[in-house]
């Protein structure tokens, strides 16, 4: 069954063992993440992971600084109550592209993005207001981590015209925005990497994103 998942699509060769125990699940075989593991090891179908645990916003130790409403609590009884966003960069062979993605707790969708080839305020503003505007949503609490991105007073702006709560990651405490991470982790390894991005233009690979 393992090896079937692996081979319905051609990016599916990434799959940990936590993806493919949900897809197990998906069709009515339960079991563990230990058997799933032994098993995938011995077939030599475990993946390494690139792991980059340094994130690339900066602190802005001047600004002011929200509370962690969030507190590692990543669940939602329905949708537009917790959002939760960040920026990964993505190297192209013309540069640096930088992603600015919206998910929301209630299940995992993403339900805004804005890419661009720098990683200011505006970036993030726009990823916000791209998801608000696709859900008619307004009253969420918005956690990121403390970049200057988020504490600038424009993105606070843009928050308070949508009635928006403010929530920031402690300091140097990445787990805070774990299920973020996990999506830019996911989108990465299952796509990006196996496509090689550095060797095509920005353009191209916004369209794969």
């Amino acid at each position: 069954n393992i090896k079937e998942i692996i081979g319905e699509h051609e990016d599916n060769n990434n799959y940990g063992v936590q993806r493919i125990l949900l897809a197990l699940s998906q069709i009515d075989i339960k079991t563990s993440y230990s058997t799933v593991r032994r098993i995938m090891k011995m077939h030599g179908l475990l993946k390494k992971v690139k792991r980059h645990p340094n994130g690339i916003t900066r602190e802005d130790a001047a600004a002011q600084k929200s509370e962690n409403l969030i507190k590692r609590d990543f669940s939602a009884s329905a949708p537009n109550q917790k959002w939760l966003s960040d920026i990964t960069e993505v190297p192209c062979s013309d540069g640096k592209l930088y992603l600015s993605a919206v998910l929301d707790c209630f299940n995992g969708e993403i339900v805004g993005i804005a890419m661009d080839d720098n990683m200011r305020k505006e970036l993030c503003i726009q990823a916000f207001e791209n998801a608000c505007r696709a859900r008619s949503a307004r009253g969420m609490i918005y956690h990121s981590d403390r970049g200057s991105q988020f504490t600038s007073r424009a993105f606070r702006e843009s928050l308070a015209k949508r009635d928006a709560v403010q929530s920031m990651s402690g300091t140097g405490r990445c787990y805070d925005n774990a299920r973020m991470e996990s999506f830019f982790a996911t989108l990465k390894k299952e796509k990006l990497y196996k496509i090689k991005t550095e060797y095509y233009p920005m353009a191209y690979i916004k369209s794969i994103i």
